[in-house]
């Protein structure tokens, strides 16, 4: 036991959480929960579903992050406590309980530390994401259909709820496309890192001569909409058509015509739905996702002016962002943190915690730069 420095380790957390609370401001959390708590009383609450069901989340999670760092701060004095007895009675069993909590410690602020990094203007927003195939035909659209599954299994494990908008399949197998939305506080700051082209290298279980096949898939994060934004859209932009929803191999699983393509001609942003039951669903689902794609694309558009107002050239970070070699060895790396993973069964599976703190950290650190 003599090899783990418990004044220094401790010393270590107080100072990791005292940072933490004063990037949170504890005070300022406890008067919105005060605030939301109060709301949530309120008798008429639940005349407006929508903001009953915001503010309930809002009080949920803002409860929950000020729980997390009251328990923290007790959780080190209790480690502190158990250190100084079991050092006055010699007992080793109960100092390598005190290494194992300093750690379990240290994992829980490492965490909450990534939050106090989220402080994008959007950050605390829900996220839609969208998937696309790219080069590499059938692979491509397999390796598309293998990242929805990743994204949906790491956000499982988080219990984020997940709802899939729009799913456009390849004829042969895999997505042309899928978009999905994911509603959990801060969910867009955190997925917004996984932005950018993904690359996949295998063998491919399409190719009969079992040849080494290169594919690539496109990783869209934007910002859920709320009523408070600002975004005009003139009807007179917007070409709607309808047509009816399909499944895997281009069956069509609605008899009505039930889907809907909207396309803003200004920009050419295009958004389709089609997994609702109607229409009117399917349209107001679409109109939501596109807004938030034009919000996202103003607020691009005034970053890009300052970019060159300040002389800033630089490439996006954004483009190719990760590699997921599945042959002739096995390697999932981050090609912007160098955070790398022997495990690609895991990280296919949803492991994806490391690779999401280090893109946050190489973020923060890459504006501070900036």
């Amino acid at each position: 036991m003599a090899e783990t420095d418990f004044p220094t380790e401790l010393r270590s957390l107080r100072s990791t959480l005292t940072r933490i609370t004063d990037v949170t401001d504890v005070d300022k959390l406890r008067a919105e929960v005060a605030e939301l708590s109060e709301k949530a009383a309120a008798p008429d609450l639940w005349d407006d579903q929508a903001n009953a069901q915001k503010v309930t989340s809002q009080l949920s999670h803002k409860q929950s992050e000020l729980e997390r760092l009251t328990k923290l701060s007790g959780r080190i004095d209790d480690v502190e406590l158990m250190v100084e007895m079991a050092q006055d009675e010699g007992d080793d069993d109960v100092l390598t309980e005190a290494v194992q909590e300093i750690d379990s410690i240290r994992k829980a602020l490492e965490s909450l530390e990534i939050v106090t990094l989220l402080a994008g203007e959007y950050d605390e927003r829900d996220a839609v994401v969208t998937i696309r195939s790219g080069a590499g035909g059938v692979d491509a659209a397999d390796f598309a259909e293998m990242l929805l599954r990743m994204y949906t299994r790491w956000a499982e494990r988080r219990d984020w709820t997940v709802k899939v908008l729009d799913t456009s399949y390849a004829e042969e197998a895999g997505l042309k496309s899928a978009t999905f939305e994911v509603k959990a506080p801060y969910a867009f700051g955190t997925l917004s890192v996984e932005a950018g082209t993904h690359r996949l290298v295998r063998i491919s279980p399409f190719d009969n001569q079992g040849r080494r096949q290169t594919s690539f898939a496109a990783v869209e994060v934007i910002p859920l909409i709320e009523g408070t934004d600002s975004v005009e859209i003139d009807e007179n932009d917007l070409k709607i058509d309808v047509y009816r929803s399909s499944g895997p191999g281009g069956q069509s699983v609605n008899t009505t015509d039930s889907a809907v393509r909207i396309t803003h001609l200004p920009t050419g942003t295009v958004v389709s739905m089609q997994n609702e039951k109607s229409q009117i669903q399917n349209r107001a689902a679409a109109m939501r996702v596109l807004e938030s794609r034009l919000l996202l694309l103003k607020q691009q558009e005034e970053a890009a002016e300052k970019k060159e107002l300040a002389g800033d050239i630089k490439a996006s970070w954004g483009d190719q962002i990760r590699s997921y070699v599945l042959h002739p060895y096995q390697m999932v790396k981050d090609l912007r943190t160098e955070h790398e993973v022997g495990n690609t069964s895991a990280v296919l599976d949803g492991d994806l915690d490391g690779f999401i703190d280090a893109g946050i950290r190489w973020r923060a650190q890459s504006l501070l730069e900036n």
